[in-house]
């Protein structure tokens, strides 16, 4: 590295660290213990958790793990970039470390994508409608009722069919590469391993 790219690098680092710094007093003065949308972020990390563990296909708990950690990703990452481009935010965080989004991104959404995943498995149903059912309930309900209640704010000209599309893009991709793994994990084609080391 020159002496060019370290300066902008410290300076971004810098940059983080006061920002870090920001949302920590924000949280404290708006987003603590005492607030009432803390213990709704709370709800909404933990009591999809409990429901997963009591309600989960123990029979298929891999399976619907793996792509319930696709959808986490996927959704993660989508959600991060709307964060960071400023085209949502979340005002109310569980801890001020935490990325804001981490209730949904790390339960609320993943274990609705997968007990209907386990749903459709299980019941013989088409995956992609329910799955766009799914999106529609996310994108023009849930999402509406957290603007209500000041829980998600968008950043500018930003809407819900955009979120809409977002949802629909998490559920395919989170199912595609959960088929494409259970394909291979029924096959000994295309692998380099069974062939060379094993």
């Amino acid at each position: 590295m020159d002496g060019d790219q370290i300066k902008v690098i410290e300076q971004l680092r810098k940059a983080e660290i006061e920002q870090s710094d920001r949302w920590i007093n924000y949280w404290h003065d708006y987003s603590n213990i005492s607030t009432w949308q803390f213990w709704v972020v709370l709800a909404m990390f933990l009591l999809p958790l409990v429901l997963l563990i009591l309600f989960i296909d123990r029979r298929k708990m891999f399976q619907l793990g793996f792509y319930g950690y696709s959808v986490h990703v996927f959704f993660a990452i989508i959600d991060s970039f709307g964060v960071l481009r400023g085209l949502w935010t979340y005002p109310y965080k569980m801890l001020p470390s935490l990325p804001a989004s981490v209730a949904l991104d790390s339960s609320f959404v993943p274990v609705a994508y997968i007990l209907l995943y386990q749903y459709t498995i299980n019941k013989e149903k088409n995956y992609y409608i329910w799955m766009l059912l799914l999106c529609v309930a996310f994108a023009f309900f849930v999402k509406p009722l957290m603007v209500g209640f000041g829980l998600f704010r968008f950043g500018g000209n930003e809407n819900f069919l955009m979120l809409f599309w977002g949802y629909v893009a998490v559920g395919l991709i989170a199912k595609w590469i959960s088929d494409v793994f259970g394909v291979l994990l029924k096959t000994k084609k295309w692998s380099f391993y069974h062939k060379y080391f094993k």
